[in-house]
């Protein structure tokens, strides 16, 4: 039997990257070397570090760290690209005896990478038509229009996802169906085996947790962070990240500082909690309390437990 793939899931500031390098750490003491592959599709992009709570240098000198600033600013980031990246560095991994750790990335790119998931075509020229229509008719009214092409799509996208509703009409319209390309469920055969670890919190010290983050953030310089990266408004992909976009409107003058930090602190939480409802769905997620001092020593039991060859 191949290694197995760990992917650590759950949402923002639950522990992922933490609980990651120590258990790496935990695994290499049982004669089972890992390294870490990232699947957040923002802790790509160079120069993007405070506000994507990238793992420090002193973390990546602890345990080698995989699709970390590969790109810059003004590059797009995708699906396919995540996809393609990480299962290629499976491979490597694989190939010298290394087992591979996934960490980050939101419910859909992680399911991207592990799951059975044919990534539909692109057309630059539908794609512009499409945006020109979000910003002039709203992305409740793409919502409205998908809800009546492609009915199962349009449910497992919240109406005000602007870019992921121009995503699913423009694969609606070159293949006639979005729900057709979305994860199945099943492992893809490349990547299996899999062993996913959810890591749970209460939703009061979820929100906790985020707030003193981007508390922590305003601290280290996220302003200025944004600002050290002029290109950054013409990243179609980077320039909408979580804080960015929020902080490069404050640097637009559309709305003040405390907006800002206050709409940042709203949107993580939100996102967070769709993450963490999308997660529930799967069966296959073993979860560990994200509290617990235990956490590491329950993963490792689990591990025991499902790869009996170990």
């Amino acid at each position: 039997m191949p290694l197995p793939v760990i992917a650590l899931v759950g949402p923002t500031a639950s522990g992922k990257s933490a609980l990651a390098i120590q258990l790496a750490l935990a695994l290499a003491q049982h004669d089972h070397p890992a390294e870490i592959v990232n699947g957040d599709s923002m802790v790509v992009y160079r120069g993007m570090d405070i506000g994507t709570a990238k793992p420090s240098h002193d973390d990546r000198a602890t345990v080698p760290h995989h699709l970390v600033d590969i790109l810059d600013v003004t590059q797009s980031s995708s699906v396919a690209l995540m996809q393609s990246r990480a299962r290629q560095t499976f491979v490597d991994l694989r190939g010298r005896g290394v087992v591979p750790i996934l960490v980050g990335g939101s419910a859909l790119y992680s399911r991207a990478i592990l799951d059975e998931m044919t990534i539909p075509p692109t057309d630059p020229a539908v794609r512009a038509r499409l945006e020109s229509e979000l910003v002039e008719a709203g992305p409740h009214a793409l919502h409205d229009r998908l809800g009546r092409l492609d009915p199962q799509a349009a449910k497992a996208i919240l109406p005000g996802n602007g870019r992921r509703l121009v995503r699913a009409l423009e694969v609606v319209e070159l293949t006639g169906s979005f729900t057709a390309t979305m994860p199945t469920g099943r492992y893809d055969a490349q990547v299996a085996p899999v062993i996913q670890i959810g890591l749970t919190l209460p939703r009061e010290d979820m929100d906790r947790r985020i707030a003193l983050r981007v508390e922590q953030m305003w601290r280290d310089g996220f302003v200025d962070e944004v600002r050290a990266l002029p290109d950054l408004p013409c990243g179609r992909t980077a320039s909408r990240a979580l804080g960015y976009r929020q902080i490069l409107q404050f640097l637009a003058g559309e709305i003040n500082e405390d907006e800002a930090f206050e709409q940042t602190i709203v949107r993580t939480r939100r996102f967070a909690r769709k993450q963490l409802m999308w997660y529930r769905k799967d069966d296959r997620i073993f979860w560990v309390d994200a509290l617990s001092p235990h956490a590491v020593g329950d993963v490792l039991t689990h591990l025991e437990e499902t790869m009996t060859s170990w």
